[in-house]
């Protein structure tokens, strides 16, 4: 399959409108994109792929439910049309599409890197390139098996009871000496880890580092605050306010794909 000569059909696959919009306003501004749509979620990704076939689609790695690589496999790699990762910072995935040669824009990226990343793909719009992209993810979905499994849940043992914490269910996380106290569901809760062993065992996609003594749940956060001296503050759903620091801003502005 080579890219029509009437102009490319894009699909533009990402859980967060804003970082959708960023990649609509890019796309618009290229004459050879004649139409663009976009999905909010992997479902309706899978749909999409499948029934309107794309030329391109402009997939996000870290959603909720079902993210970039799983809407991958439930396509099927060899049906999949020429495909851009999009990702915040991820070591892991990063490491998997370089190694096999795929394209990804790392957020937040420039207009220059999204220019780039275009005519990479005009150019490797051949059929060859395809069949070798289909092989190569298919690899990366391989290694998935192997890749970090991140806890879905925490055991909290309070009086010799152990009660059972939903990773999702956690609004924010807070440094208290060698433990961390978990915020979930209006209850406080001490479980015994370091916050940056911790970071490591949750899932990047839903969890982020905002200051050196507190993690948040991204999907907490109602809104942000400027407070001064490039500092925010955090409104989240049970009403706490954490405060993002200057070292974690740009994390932050990784993860939202745009800048603040």
């Amino acid at each position: 399959m080579v890219l029509p000569s009437d102009g490319i059909r894009a699909l533009i696959v990402d859980d967060e409108a804003p970082a959708r919009q960023r990649i609509f306003d890019l796309l618009h501004q290229d004459s050879e994109v004649r139409s663009l749509q976009e999905a909010g979620d992997g479902e309706t990704a899978v749909r999409m792929i499948l029934n309107e076939k794309p030329d391109l689609v402009l997939l996000d790695v870290q959603m909720p439910e079902l993210n970039g690589l799983e809407v991958i496999e439930a396509v099927g790699p060899e049906k999949m049309p020429l495909t851009v990762f999009v990702t915040a910072y991820d070591q892991h995935a990063i490491r998997a599409f370089e190694a096999n040669a795929l394209d990804y824009l790392l957020k937040p990226f420039s207009d220059e890197r999204f220019e780039t990343m275009m005519i990479r793909v005009k150019r490797r719009s051949n059929d060859l390139h395809l069949r070798e992209f289909g092989q190569n993810v298919a690899r990366v979905l391989a290694t998935r098996a192997t890749a970090t499994r991140y806890l879905d849940r925490l055991a909290v043992k309070v009086d010799g009871i152990t009660r059972f914490i939903r990773a999702k269910d956690i609004e924010w996380i807070e440094a208290a000496g060698v433990y961390v106290t978990l915020h979930a569901s209006g209850k406080e809760s001490l479980y015994r880890a370091s916050l940056t062993d911790l970071e490591q065992r949750l899932d990047p996609s839903r969890f982020l580092r905002i200051h050196r003594s507190v993690i948040v749940n991204i999907e907490s956060v109602v809104q942000l605050e400027p407070i001064s001296h490039g500092e925010f503050e955090l409104l989240l759903r049970d009403g706490s306010r954490p405060r993002v620091s200057r070292t974690y801003r740009s994390s932050m502005e990784r993860r939202l794909g745009q800048k603040l």
